[in-house]
């Protein structure tokens, strides 16, 4: 019977648990809700069981689910250290990956992502460089960098960028602000605040580039702050308002320092990604890099989604 379970379904059951709901699941394994819940009653068609309690939240498993997962356990991490010892074989374990940042808020789990690479890849020359802060991007082009974490992707010779997930860039404002009261705001509702931002240039903030500016809105006043408590502090002491990834401030929100309300009624949606050279894209502790990376940010951050498949 146990023939009848293939890795897929495994992987499914695993995310299935992890997400909390099928369409969760769905989306960290990239199928449709549909093609999800198919390929479970496939797989609870040829065992002869259910392997969950439909409609709970959080999921609960039968007997033979929590089995199931059990196995999952035990076979999923050997089978991608499987890979990770045959990349190496046929492409070399020793190389170099100097990396920037353009996120301000990605330390919290940029940090733990390099030590989980570091666990597996002790060979890579790894470095996080303060060198490039301004312009890290043209320096990955050159060949000074090796991987930039970036959400302003542009259009550069031998550069490409791999997706690691999405999050709602949402407007934090006090909880005794008028706009708390609102579902979303508009632009024009805006036009008479201050702005808190990180002190970057004009074409990198999202709530200007894709919020205000297409509607020919602009604040009242722009402040900035170099830090991401900084801005919380200030923001919940009613001095202003600020665009931040929802996983930053998931926190101060819980803790009610601030509320957050989305900006337009479908919520603005950036992607973040890491920027790598062309020719990197083969490289077997590059790719094993940015995979940690999503791992670390799925288990760490509240409220990313991933990248849907072009």
């Amino acid at each position: 019977m146990i023939r009848a379970v293939e890795l897929r379904h495994l992987r499914t059951l695993s995310a299935l648990r992890d997400a909390g709901s099928l369409v969760e699941a769905a989306e960290r394994v990239c199928l449709t809700q549909s093609a999800l819940s198919h390929q479970l009653k496939d797989l609870e068609d040829r065992l002869g069981t259910t392997l969950f309690v439909r409609k709970t939240r959080p999921v609960r498993f039968t007997p033979a689910g929590r089995r199931l997962l059990e196995l999952a356990d035990r076979v999923l991490p050997e089978f991608q250290a499987a890979e990770r010892d045959l990349s190496s074989l046929t492409g070399g374990r020793a190389g170099r990956l100097y990396m920037a940042i353009e996120c301000h808020s990605c330390f919290d789990w940029l940090l733990p992502a390099i030590e989980l690479f570091r666990d597996d890849w002790p060979e890579v020359e790894l470095d996080l460089s303060s060198a490039f802060s301004f312009a890290p991007l043209p320096a990955l082009s050159r060949g000074d960098l090796d991987l930039v974490i970036t959400s302003d992707p542009i259009d550069l010779q031998r550069v490409i960028y791999e997706p690691l997930f999405r999050y709602e860039a949402v407007l934090i404002v006090a909880p005794d602000h008028p706009l708390a009261e609102l579902g979303h705001v508009t632009p024009d509702d805006l036009a008479a605040e201050t702005l808190i931002t990180y002190p970057v240039e004009r074409d990198r903030l999202d709530v200007l580039t894709r919020f205000l500016d297409p509607a020919g809105v602009e604040p009242a006043r722009i402040r900035q702050a170099e830090l991401t408590p900084m801005m919380v502090q200030l923001v919940a002491s009613g001095r202003g308002v600020a665009c931040l990834p929802n996983w930053a401030v998931a926190e101060y929100v819980a803790r009610r320092f601030v509320l957050p309300v989305s900006l337009g009624p479908d919520g603005l949606w950036p992607t973040l990604y890491a920027a790598l050279r062309y020719e990197q894209r083969d490289e077997a502790y590059v790719a094993a890099f940015i995979e940690a990376a999503r791992q670390t940010c799925f288990a760490r951050l509240v409220g990313v989604k991933p990248v849907e498949p072009a």
